[in-house]
């Protein structure tokens, strides 16, 4: 039987409060909510309410329901964003950063990732393109100034293969972006995933910088000045693939593992820089020195970097960056120096450490 799913991205971007919406025309928020999420599949939904969300969306239910496979993860081999907000084939992702953050060197990564995926790689250089913006089209294979240009190019590719779209928010303030991308599921085209960043750093200060979006990105200004890269916030980054059944559930609990040690080790260092590590309570004291070298973990070598850092890029699987993560979580790296953690590809074994 041919699989069927909910097109949610639609949705949320046509309907941004949609449960107070779905409300109004009769339907419950909480039916609407589990089918979603994917608690409740969505055949059992009835016609009926179907046809409503349709309606609300202003879409066909063709548009609506997504025949074939589910909703799924792109990797990317960065562990950070793979593990605590993991990307969405044929999503929209937003990198939500104050200047100096490092956000359109993770962009330029990306591109270059997914080039070496095999993936088609554009740029939309809108309007006058900010220099950083052109930096991120050299990694590109092609770019476009129109959105009529993009379109066209983007339907020649994908025949072949997915598409990769890097842009500057103002394709998202102009309106342009909300029109790509409704012309493109109309015609069917649903592996063109979009990666968004605000070149001029005033994202941070909206509550909703890009509109809807399947993944964010939020990049700490803290970590870049001590130069924890990429530096992604563990705790406010998300993906929607979190949310319902959408992950293997081995990645779910690592996560949420993680991301609890994550939130109470913020709160110790606070604690810590307002009164010293001194002042830590004695039970909360491996709480905060694993959660430091979980933070350090997630910092990686990064292939565009390669002429400045001297170090070579570093692919690191899902699997492999889940496994060193709940290793850690375990208490495997607790006697390993905060610094021999940085950038480092897998976890030392320390099993044997010390044996003759």
């Amino acid at each position: 039987m041919e699989e069927i799913h909910l097109n949610v991205p639609l949705l949320r971007r046509r309907v941004p409060n949609l449960t107070v919406a779905a409300r109004a025309v009769g339907l419950r928020s909480a039916t609407v909510s589990d089918l979603t999420t994917g608690k409740i599949p969505l055949g059992k939904a009835t016609v009926r309410t179907l046809v409503a969300l349709a309606d609300l969306a202003g879409c066909t239910l063709d548009e609506l329901v997504i025949r074939g496979g589910a909703v799924e993860m792109i990797e990317t081999g960065i562990r950070v964003l793979d593990t605590f907000a993991p990307m969405v084939r044929g999503g929209t992702v937003g990198l939500v950063a104050r200047q100096g953050s490092g956000q359109t060197v993770v962009l330029q990564e990306l591109v270059r990732r997914f080039r070496q995926k095999g993936f088609a790689t554009m740029a939309w250089l809108n309007g006058e393109a900010h220099p950083l913006m052109k930096e991120v089209a050299g990694e590109t294979e092609a770019s476009a100034c129109r959105m009529s240009e993009l379109q066209a190019l983007i339907e020649a590719q994908l025949a072949q293969r997915d598409v990769l779209v890097a842009a500057d928010r103002s394709v998202v303030l102009t309106g342009e972006l909300e029109t790509l991308r409704e012309r493109v599921a109309q015609a069917g085209l649903h592996r063109v995933s979009f990666a968004l960043v605000d070149v001029s750093g005033d994202s941070p200060d909206e509550d909703a910088p890009f509109g809807p979006l399947d993944t964010l990105w939020r990049f700490d200004v803290e970590l870049a000045a001590r130069r924890i890269f990429p530096a992604v916030d563990p705790v406010l980054s998300t993906s929607t693939l979190l949310e319902g059944a959408q992950l293997d559930p081995a990645h779910l609990l690592v996560q949420q593992r993680a991301r609890k040690l994550f939130r109470r080790y913020q709160e110790l260092k606070a604690l810590a820089r307002a009164v010293g590590e001194e002042k830590i309570p004695a039970a909360e004291v491996r709480t905060y020195y694993r959660g430091q070298r979980l933070e350090m973990f997630m910092s990686q070598h990064l292939y565009v970097a390669e002429p400045y850092t001297k170090q070579p890029g570093q692919w690191i699987s899902l699997a492999e960056a889940l496994d060193d993560i709940r290793r850690i979580l375990d208490g495997a790296a607790d006697e390993i120096a905060l610094e021999d953690l940085r950038s480092v590809g897998r976890l030392p074994d320390t099993r044997f450490a010390g044996r003759d």
